[in-house]
């Protein structure tokens, strides 16, 4: 679900720079009062300066989608805009920590997580270990609840016109379902790869990243901007393409980038046997044989998972997810060529991909590392 931001490319300067950033100043006017209600109790107001880092240490790329369609279309309300990008930032920022509890992560963004920082603060207060521990997951949840709930109420202060408020809400609603399905669907995988097959993992990567980061933000845009119901299912289906090509990236990244590039432990998806598309196309093959004893393995070694790495990326699975990320991301240029979009939202379209296609670039270049240079060959990797 919750997919490391894209980098910043295509968006213009003045989003980029942090001082004239309008959703960041917003979302620190809505952390410092949700602070101040905190009412010196400790523990909360640690998480709220948890949360504050959480969100201030993204590139905020789902709220600049949300400015850039508006942008795009015309919109009238941009207060409105900045105030809704606000509340996916929020949800992202709950997803984010409610994602590492579940992936029993420590690590975000290459420092220790919000629950690593809470688990500091029990163990510093003469906790056991055990102890620590449960009060650290307790308050990631409660964390994330709190995200939530300042999401869904920075959605209903946007001064938005009252005949699009209630599309606003339903999109809110509906993303958080399929995000959701998305979440549950990927840890159904992972303790049951043998009831997941590509069409499924590729859903699953389409409910986790595409909906939130790409189509939602979109369409939100595009809602406060007053467009039709033909460019909000252009967008939507630019969306489902485009994000649907970015989780194919990060699956990718996931098993193949160092922990300096990601931010999360290098070792975490293969330990997981997360049934992504690469995996599920890797049991296909013949190099299945020689890393299926690795892989969802907790106790899985770096040494062995460098002979896992240079397998699966000398196997014909990591060149097919390649291939379906580029192809995906051709589907959403030619939908935004030939479908009713206006210039400037078929250029932000365009950046987009560009963007996307970016992140494929890299994954394909960690993948050409661990390939390695030798010609010795593992058994069951010949396969092209």
């Amino acid at each position: 679900m919750a997919a490391g931001p894209p980098p910043t490319r295509g968006l213009t300067s003045a989003h980029r720079d942090g001082a004239s950033d309008p959703v960041r100043a917003h979302l620190e006017e809505l952390l410092a009062e949700a602070r101040s209600r905190a009412e010196e109790d400790a523990d909360l107001t640690a998480l709220w300066d948890e949360l504050d880092r959480t969100v201030h240490g993204g590139k905020r790329f789902r709220g600049r989608l949300v400015l850039g369609a508006h942008a795009a279309l015309g919109g009238q309300h941009p207060q409105a805009a900045v105030v809704v990008a606000a509340a996916f930032e929020m949800l992202h920022a709950a997803f984010l920590v409610h994602d590492d509890l579940i992936d029993h992560d420590t690590v975000r963004r290459g420092g220790p997580n919000l629950m690593a920082v809470m688990l500091q603060v029990a163990t510093d207060r003469g906790l056991s270990s055990e102890r620590a521990a449960q009060f650290a997951e307790a308050a990631a949840v409660l964390a994330g609840d709190l995200a939530l709930g300042l999401a869904h109420e920075c959605l209903a202060a946007a001064p938005a016109p009252a005949s699009v408020r209630p599309a606003l809400q339903a999109l809110f609603g509906r993303m958080l379902a399929v995000s959701v399905r998305g979440e549950l669907a990927d840890v159904r995988g992972a303790l049951d790869p043998h009831g997941v097959d590509v069409a499924g993992a590729l859903e699953t990567a389409a409910a986790k990243t595409a909906m939130y980061s790409f189509q939602a933000p979109l369409q939100a845009g595009a809602l406060l901007a007053a467009a039709d119901t033909e460019v909000l299912g252009a967008l939507d289906e630019v969306g489902l393409h485009l994000g649907t090509a970015f989780q194919l990236a990060d699956d990718l990244s996931g098993v193949f980038a160092p922990q300096e590039v990601t931010g999360k432990s290098a070792l975490s998806d293969l330990r997981e046997g997360k049934a992504t598309t690469l995996m599920l196309l890797a049991r296909t093959l013949p190099v299945w044989s020689s890393v299926s004893t690795h892989v969802g393995r907790p106790d899985l070694a770096e040494d062995e998972a460098v002979t896992v790495r240079r397998a699966l990326a000398r196997s014909t699975a990591t060149t097919q997810v390649l291939d379906r990320g580029h192809a995906e991301i051709s589907a959403a240029l030619t939908q935004a060529s030939e479908g009713p979009l206006p210039g400037p939202a078929r250029r932000l379209v365009v950046d987009l991909a560009g963007t996307v296609r970016a992140e494929l670039d890299k994954a394909a270049a960690f993948v050409a590392e661990a390939r390695g240079v030798t010609e010795d060959r593992v058994p069951g990797t010949a396969q092209r």
